[in-house]
């Protein structure tokens, strides 16, 4: 591989971070892998608490004094060109309508390496 082919594209890239349901997992993953080409997802589990400060969440517990609700993390990295179609899956998918439903943030990234070839930019997401 030569060096322009590890350079990659120039498209810009993005990183979407989804903060949702737990129980809403499985329809959000089903919604991303019914898409065409949509890179890897990681997925976490996270506690914290938004404005209601987990009050009354069903899944709320207390660290140090503090009451948090359990959420499930999903972040993918991938080209602008598909971030507009993520989005509506994930916040189509997630979305109960009742508060606690959770938060997406998008990132630019500005860069991306694959550690195994060396390929960057959107060539290694």
């Amino acid at each position: 591989m030569s060096g322009n082919d590890r350079q990659g594209s120039s498209e810009r890239m993005y990183e979407i971070k989804a903060i949702i349901r737990p129980f809403m997992l499985d329809k959000v993953l089903h919604a991303l892998a019914e898409m065409d080409d949509v890179p890897g997802v990681t997925i976490s589990t996270v506690r914290g608490w938004g404005r209601t400060r987990a009050a009354g969440a069903e899944e709320a517990g207390e660290v140090a004094g503090h009451q948090v609700a359990e959420k499930t993390k999903v972040e993918i990295v991938l080209p602008a060109s598909k971030t507009p179609q993520v989005l509506a899956a994930i916040t189509g998918a997630a979305r109960t309508g009742r508060p606690g439903d959770g938060k997406v943030f998008v990132c630019e990234v500005r860069q991306v390496i694959r550690i195994r070839t060396g390929e960057q930019g959107t060539h290694a997401i």
